[in-house]
């Protein structure tokens, strides 16, 4: 999968006291950019905590749900769009469905 945009992991990582969070987050990275998911169940098969949200989008939880990324997904072709990278806590405050 071609996973867009990385920047956006960077930007959270580099945030003040996000530091820790880098490791986990590039591992996700490197996992995912190696992956071929066709479908959602394919996404599933691989990582059971995932979430199948609507609007195309996957909720992936890093680190033990530490943090989640927020992913809308083209399958055919193959690309993965970063939508959101947070805490969980960050996460209950925002819409998946909806956030840019």
């Amino acid at each position: 999968m071609r996973i867009i945009a990385k920047s956006r992991l960077r930007q959270y990582w580099e945030k003040s006291g996000n530091a820790k969070s880098k490791p986990f987050l590039n591992e996700w990275y490197h996992f995912c950019e190696k992956q071929v998911w066709k479908t959602p169940r394919a996404v599933k098969a691989t990582f059971g905590s995932a979430s199948i949200v609507g609007n195309n989008r996957v909720v992936f939880n890093v680190k033990g749900n530490d943090y989640r990324i927020v992913c809308a997904m083209d399958y055919p072709r193959q690309a993965m769009f970063i939508k959101f990278v947070g805490t969980h806590a960050e996460y209950d405050r925002v819409n998946v469905e909806e956030v840019k």
